[in-house]
């Protein structure tokens, strides 16, 4: 039977207010096993590996599996992080890519290279929709994906909605481009966007156009991912709603909202939204 799994990003733990300590990294992972997640995902560039060894011993206290969001800067630094996510137990390597050349004739050949250097190492690797990486524009990824079959998507729409400055009302051409993306997506991340800022509320009323285009799309992804993929597939939903200044901040520095609130709530809708498709 077809699963969903639930991630939380680490990064997504971090508090960054003013006059208040972070929580310990112990106490980060604690929070997220006690909340239910199967899993957490942790970012990779190169910095960021003692980071990741330290939480190795943690999420095996706490039963937790963990994915792995890569930043690689060449050949050699992906080999690097497809071989340490696969030690880890990572599912795949989502990878924002941080080799960006201009031009969609010099993108290609990245692509179709490190697909090659994956299937190599033995472990599926994502390409995630995320600026300032490889796939930094909407436009010129969807032709990436006419010109490389085999490429799949890790789908973070709240990038391509601000790329785009896409109104809430998309008009048909629009909803067909992001339809594409959908269908090439083998994980989702929970993210809401406007097609001004990066990251809302929720819960405020102004933003509940976007709440609803947001559930709609990643319903839209989860079936056709559920129509394509095999009868035992497992497919993840990480919630990754990142601290200041992804999150809107007051003149006192402080969030309008509760992220470890809204991530439980995106969690649980979506999850919802899962169960009605069986």
């Amino acid at each position: 039977m077809q699963q969903i799994e639930f991630y939380q990003s680490l990064w997504a733990m971090e508090l960054r207010q003013p006059g208040v300590d972070e929580r310990s990294l112990e106490a980060n992972i604690a929070m997220i096993g006690e909340a239910g997640f199967h899993g957490v995902g942790l970012d990779l560039a190169m910095s960021d590996v003692p980071l990741a060894e330290a939480a190795r011993p943690l999420l095996e206290r706490h039963g937790l599996a963990c994915l792995f969001n890569g930043f690689p800067r060449s050949d050699d630094e992906l080999r690097f992080m497809l071989a340490m996510a696969k030690d880890f137990g990572s599912p795949f390597l989502s990878v924002i890519g941080q080799v960006m050349p201009r031009t969609l004739g010099e993108m290609i050949p990245i692509a179709k290279r490190w697909i090659d250097i994956a299937d190599s190492a033995g472990l599926p690797l994502l390409f995630e929709t995320h600026r300032h990486g490889l796939l930094n524009d909407l436009y010129p990824t969807l032709s990436m994906l006419e010109a490389v079959p085999e490429l799949t998507l890790c789908a973070d729409l709240s990038h391509f909605v601000v790329d785009r400055e896409f109104p809430v009302d998309l008009d048909a051409d629009s909803q067909r481009m992001i339809a594409e993306v959908l269908e090439r997506s083998a994980a989702f991340q929970g993210r809401i966007s406007s097609h001004e800022q990066i990251q809302v509320q929720i819960d405020f009323p102004q933003h509940q156009a976007w709440v609803e285009r947001y559930f709609g799309w990643w319903d839209q992804g989860l079936r056709a991912w559920r129509a394509r993929a095999p009868a035992d597939a497992v497919v993840t939903f990480l919630c990754e709603l990142g601290p200041p200044p992804y999150a809107i901040t007051g003149p006192d520095g402080l969030e309008l909202s509760d992220r470890w609130a809204e991530a439980l709530a995106i969690r649980e809708r979506v999850g919802a939204m899962w169960g009605a498709m069986e």
